[in-house]
């Protein structure tokens, strides 16, 4: 049987720790791309971690390069290339310098992987996968953002710790875009069953959520230098193992929404059924006046922040 192949594009802390998580996953081979200053730096990465498979048992072929022909007939692409959040700084900060990294990086991909299905990492989120998605030409199901999966890590690991449980047993959704206007939904978070509201206390729940809210900034903050890495690479291959295994998971991302939740076209953080083809479902759920007026007020900043795009 013939083995994936995911090119991770983006040789940083958050490209290279896919890689190593795509590794250990055993989803495939992997091709770090990166046009760094030290050119050998993607090929030093990626064999690095190469040597580290016997060690691991397992086998992944891991190259790096500097090109995009290496990264031919990948069937999942996680695009993490792009400057990163620095303290003080917004995602909405980010929007040109990444708008013009994030178009190079989608056209290189169609040609050399047409039929890949696109993840895209990089920041602003909701705005850089509107940009893979125009300048790809790729179909809507086959363009992703990563967005809802690792707030709703930071989300469960929270509850996790509030309650006394095991991560595993806390399930939770989010919606709308990534990062400070997520929307929560207490309705549909629950540990082991039981509703959230009956083991923690609504005071406390807020403060969660708002610590959610703020979770990479809380970690910008800590590093002094750079932004999370460990759980963004890890929620992107989360996505990928879901596609190359065809799972029908489903998972919050940014997902292409027309007639869904009456959106009108663009990428929104929503739950999804992802496969081989991608986006394969957007499941709509039901919101109460509270949730669906936070909703809209997400999705107004993510139009908003597409209405800065320059592509």
């Amino acid at each position: 049987m013939r083995r994936a192949k995911i090119t991770i594009v983006g040789a940083g802390n958050v490209g290279a720790t896919a890689a190593h998580w795509a590794a250990a996953k055993e989803l495939g081979d992997v091709v770090l791309v990166d046009i760094p200053e030290t050119k050998g730096m993607p090929a030093g990465k990626a064999l690095d971690l190469y040597q580290a498979t016997p060690i691991e048992g397992v086998d992944s072929r891991i190259i790096g390069a500097t090109s995009y022909e290496p990264s031919g007939g990948s069937d999942v692409v996680i695009i993490t290339a792009g400057i990163p959040r620095k303290p003080g700084m917004s995602r909405d900060d980010l929007i040109a310098t990444n708008t013009n990294i994030v178009r190079s990086v989608s056209e290189n991909v169609a040609k050399y992987s047409p039929d890949s299905v696109l993840i895209v990492v990089s920041n602003p989120l909701d705005a850089m996968v509107y940009v893979a998605w125009k300048a790809s030409g790729f179909p809507t199901h086959r363009v992703v953002g990563q967005a809802g999966v690792l707030d709703t890590a930071r989300y469960r690991a929270f509850l996790a710790a509030e309650i006394g449980c095991s991560v595993e047993d806390v399930q939770a959704l989010l919606l709308g875009g990534h990062g400070d206007d997520m929307v929560p939904l207490a309705r549909y978070t629950s540990a082991g069953g039981i509703p959230i509201s009956q083991l923690v206390k609504k005071e406390r729940l807020d403060e969660i959520i708002k610590r959610t809210r703020n979770g990479g900034a809380e970690i910008v903050s800590l590093l002094e230098k750079g932004s999370a890495y460990y759980a963004p690479a890890a929620a992107a291959v989360q996505m990928a193992e879901a596609i190359i295994k065809d799972k029908k998971r489903i998972l919050p991302c940014a997902a292409y929404c027309e007639k869904e939740y009456g959106i009108g076209g663009y990428f929104v953080g929503v739950p999804c059924v992802l496969g081989s083809r991608g986006v394969e479902k957007v499941i709509e759920i039901e919101l109460d006046e509270a949730e669906s007026k936070m909703f809209q007020g997400s999705v107004q900043h993510v139009k908003d922040l597409v209405k800065g795009v320059k592509i």
